[in-house]
Parts: structure tokens; C-alpha cells; sequence
């Protein structure tokens, strides 16, 4: 679906149009899932929670939330965060029942761009250290965010962020230097 008609549709379920509503569900929905499986393909052998699962799970956050998004960035903005939660919790409930056997790995190498080969980073470590970014470089911060936890690329994370896909690429380098050097110490 277009950009286009994807705001068409959150401004008709923002003024209270059902239709609007479903049709945005269900687009929205496929949207989301081919995200979610796109960024958690890495996580195959080392988590058991399936895409659609965590699109179901973050779609209740997002429409419980009682929201109106603005636009697609706003949507998809609000999608990577509700991801990134239901993840983070998830990590937390396995790690306090387990006493940190099995934790939720995301691997850095599968983001695609020049991410170091081999590279995991625990989904409590990333949010730990996304929230201390967020005090200094809240840009970077959301931008992180996009690309880990919604798996958006790097012309969907400019789109996203209203940057341009220029500016992801260097912000992109410098967070994942950041990140790397933060998560060694």
C-alpha cells in the first residue's frame, strides 16, 4: 500500500470512520508482520515468540492505547516502540524466571548494513543502553529503535524519521560505533 493511502486510511480511523479502521488494521497489520519477521529472523535459534506473535501483542498495545496517529511515520514510529516493549518484557519475564539461562539475543549482524559480523547483543543490554542514548541523542536513539526492533531498512527509517536516507546512514555508523563500544565496557 502507498504512502498515501496508508494516511488516508489513519486519518479516516483518526475521525472515527470504521471502515477506515478495519482497512487500516488489516494493511497495517501485514505491514507489521513482514516487519516483525524481517527483524527477528535472527533471533530463530534463540527465541520461541513467532512474529505474528509479537504483532499481535504489540498491535493490542497500539490500539488499547487509544492513539490517533497523524501519519505512516507516526504509525510505524509507534509500531517499533510497541515492539521494542513487548520484547524488553518478554526478555525480562524470561530472565527472572530463569535466572539469565536462555536470554533473548539480537543479533547485530543481521541488520543490513555493515553491522560486525557476529555480534549479539542481549535485548536487556540494547535497552539499557537505547535509554541512556535517548538522554543525550534522542534521534539516534528512535533510529536504533527502527531499524532493530521494526526491521525497517535504511530508506524506511529516513522516511520515518524525516531525514534523509543521507543522514541515517551517518547517524547509523555512529550509533552502532556507539553502541559496540558502550555494550564492551
Amino acid at each position: 500500500m502507498s504512502t498515501s493511502e496508508l494516511t488516508v486510511l489513519l486519518d479516516g480511523a483518526r475521525k472515527g470512520d470504521r471502515g477506515a479502521r478495519d482497512a487500516l488494521m488489516a494493511v497495517a497489520y501485514q505491514e507489521l508482520r513482514q516487519l516483525a519477521h524481517s527483524a527477528m529472523r535472527s533471533e530463530a535459534s534463540h527465541s520461541t515468540l513467532q512474529p505474528t506473535a509479537l504483532v499481535n501483542e504489540a498491535w493490542m498495545r497500539l490500539s488499547s492505547g487509544g492513539v490517533a496517529f497523524e501519519n505512516r511515520r507516526h504509525f510505524f514510529g509507534a509500531a517499533a516502540q510497541a515492539m521494542r516493549r513487548v520484547l524488553v518484557d518478554r526478555a525480562r519475564v524470561r530472565r527472572a524466571q530463569k535466572r539469565d539461562a536462555g536470554q533473548e539475543r539480537l543479533s547485530l549482524s543481521d541488520v543490513e548494513v555493515e553491522a560486525p559480523a557476529g555480534v549479539d547483543i542481549e535485548v536487556l543490554e540494547l535497552e539499557q543502553a537505547l535509554s541512556e542514548l535517548e538522554t543525550f541523542q534522542p534521534r539516534l536513539a528512535r533510529m536504533l529503535e527502527l531499524r532493530y526492533f521494526a526491521g525497517l531498512g535504511i530508506l524506511e527509517t529516513a522516511a520515518a524519521l524525516g531525514v534523509s536516507p543521507a543522514t541515517v546512514k551517518r547517524d547509523w555508523a555512529y550509533a552502532r560505533a556507539w553502541l559496540l563500544e558502550r555494550l564492551g565496557n
